[in-house]
């Protein structure tokens, strides 16, 4: 049997059932800030997306929602949604889980990748003048 899943002593039923101000306050230091200013513009929207698209599946597949959001804090009420996330080239699916609650949307969406080069070509550096052609 699988672990129940708990943050902080609250299972995610507890979590879920409660109210903004008393989950904000078992965040820790940084999320717990960012969410006492209050949610920009951007983050509403998200938020309301995220809840009509809640309700209007009935058990059905939950559509996606793609966000430029990425300084978004994961809630107890989007844990089951799949979220496109921007990483400033294409839009990476994200599917939200209990174990990222508190966390940045954009944790889960990386920015860069790494580098892998070809072999040089000719003029690339000087060093290539010397490398023979086949």
């Amino acid at each position: 049997m699988p672990r129940e899943f708990v943050y902080r002593g609250y299972n995610l039923k507890e979590l879920q059932q409660m109210s903004m101000d008393d989950f904000i306050r078992l965040l820790p230091s940084r999320q717990r800030r960012s969410l006492k200013r209050g949610l920009s513009q951007d983050q509403r929207k998200l938020l309301e997306k995220l809840r009509r698209t809640g309700r209007e599946s009935d058990g059905s597949k939950i559509k996606t929602v793609q966000t430029h959001s990425r300084d978004m804090i994961i809630l107890p009420e989007m844990i089951g949604v799949t979220i496109q996330v921007y990483n400033g080239k294409e839009f990476e699916p994200v599917e939200i889980v209990e174990q990222m609650i508190g966390h940045y949307i954009g944790e889960y969406a990386i920015t860069n990748r790494k580098v892998v080069h070809g072999t040089p070509g000719i003029g690339a550096s000087r060093s290539s003048m010397y490398v023979p052609l086949k």
